[in-house]
């Protein structure tokens, strides 16, 4: 966060602070894909004026992805010191010091901000803090100061979604970023929604000792992903004693004297310290002159064709503003794409379906692509194969003693249309996924190549020998 005179209170250093200017690009927003756009515009010889209100990387480095990783690395350390004497290691789990946690987590993130801090010192990039607002369809104005571009990119990111009458009072009933911040373990925590960010804290907080129950009004948790994977997470979770309620649409919530009281449909009721409301993220762009401009805006997100331009002057919009899959490495690849559109270098298009994703509760959750239903949905269900590899054939998840399986979906006699995994360390594998689906590879040819013995990463191999008809290590 930057002080009043531009001095940052987290690295030390200065920001600029100019009497405004014009540029080559203006972004408003420096979370993944305003600072993702301004890099790759420096490196194209473009001048940029980055603007943002809070510190640079955003959400995702501050309030998100990174310290919430952090967080479920030291809740895997927990389990595996736990679980040790399976592994022949004896060893106990004295407690868990927040503290110690908090100032591990503090460390990632503040390192990573400084070598981010350093990459945007540079020439061609104008640091500005303050809040800016699109006042033309060129300008942008911070704190009385306007900076004008031939071309604006709009990156205002996301904030913490509530429900309609939910008070957030980030003591009793917060959001993800005061989770982050608690300075104990709580006793007991009800955590509202299912869906990727719910389950990664209701992991975490169930590694480190809490009584955990999840309240989701979808039939089912993880309710994006394939059917198959949501069950093995919910299998793991009644394993791991994590509570769910699935099909339960939120009432209302009560203070009591020890926490929170929340009532489900049905008049069900469920008690505990904290409730973490987690119902997902809505689009930043309220008061701040989008549709002034003639912007069209669709419940909160800014409204663009393929190639990220709003259709109004030379405006273009990037990340969690945009609608479409909520993930700091798509507003990153984003903010690219624009950069190179802007300087005439003819990008093609990012194809959504082609974004990895990840979920690293335990166990992790990776994906690519279609689910099986989604690829019934548009090829037809009698032009659809799926494959179920179990890692039980998988000699390093033996080793580590993760239970799930690698799902396929294909075309047949066509290309693979989604890749699906749930187990331990998963998302490590989800690189050699999406090389497979952006590439219309055909599983005969996946399965020609070696990989390496023994890896998990192995698992994606004997799957697509499996699917080519000629499986190995399969178990059922």
């Amino acid at each position: 966060m930057c002080d009043p005179h531009g001095n940052d209170a987290n690295t030390g250093v200065n920001v600029s602070q100019p009497n405004g200017g014009n540029f080559d690009i203006v972004i408003l927003g420096a979370g993944s894909g305003g600072y993702a756009a301004a890099l790759r515009a420096a490196e194209l010889d473009l001048s940029v004026a980055l603007i943002d209100k809070a510190e640079l990387g955003g959400t995702c480095l501050h309030r998100g992805c990174i310290p919430t990783k952090a967080l479920l690395h030291a809740a895997e350390i927990a389990d595996q010191t736990r679980e040790s004497e399976q592994f022949g290691v004896k060893a106990d789990l004295v407690g868990i010091d927040m503290a110690g946690v908090n100032a591990y987590k503090d460390g990632v993130v503040s390192r990573l901000y400084k070598g981010l801090t350093g990459l945007l010192k540079q020439d061609k990039i104008t640091i500005v803090a303050g809040e800016g607002k699109l006042v033309g369809k060129d300008t942008v104005e911070v704190n009385g100061r306007r900076y004008t571009g031939r071309n604006v990119i709009l990156a205002t990111g996301s904030y913490s979604r509530t429900i309609p009458g939910l008070e957030i009072d980030g003591t009793r009933v917060i959001a993800s970023e005061h989770a982050l911040k608690l300075d104990r373990v709580p006793s007991s925590a009800i955590v509202l929604g299912g869906g990727v960010i719910g389950v990664e804290f209701a992991s975490v907080w169930k590694s480190f000792g809490a009584d955990v129950t999840i309240i989701e009004a979808l039939p089912r948790l993880v309710a994006a992903e394939d059917e198959e994977i949501s069950k093995a997470v919910e299998r793991a979770f009644r394993k791991r004693k994590i509570n769910f309620k699935v099909g339960k649409p939120f009432e209302k919530v009560e203070h009591t004297e020890n926490g929170v009281r929340a009532t489900i449909a049905g008049g069900e009721t469920v008690e505990a310290e904290v409730l973490l409301v987690a119902v997902g993220r809505g689009p930043t762009t309220a008061n701040l002159g989008y549709e002034e401009q003639g912007i069209t805006i669709d419940r909160g997100f800014v409204i663009t064709n393929e190639r990220l331009h709003t259709g109004v002057g030379n405006i273009y919009a990037v990340g969690d503003i945009v609608p479409g899959l909520q993930l700091a490495h798509r507003g990153f690849q984003q903010g690219i794409f624009v950069a190179e559109e802007i300087a005439g270098r003819n990008p093609a298009p990012i194809d959504e379906a082609g974004i990895p994703r990840v979920t690293y509760c335990d166990p992790e959750v990776a994906s690519m692509g279609l689910t099986e239903a989604k690829a019934k949905e548009k090829y037809g269900a009698d032009k659809i194969t799926s494959y179920n590899y179990n890692l039980g054939g998988n000699g390093k998840s033996q080793i580590l003693k993760t239970a799930g399986f690698v799902k396929l979906v294909r075309l047949n006699d066509g290309p693979v249309l989604g890749v699906h995994m749930v187990g331990a360390r998963m998302g490590e594998l989800v690189g050699e996924a999406q090389l497979i689906y952006n590439w219309e590879a055909f599983p005969e040819e996946v399965a020609q190549l070696v990989h390496a013995h023994p890896t998990q990463n192995e698992a994606l191999g004997e799957a697509f020998l499996a699917l080519a008809g000629k499986p190995l290590h399969a178990h059922s």
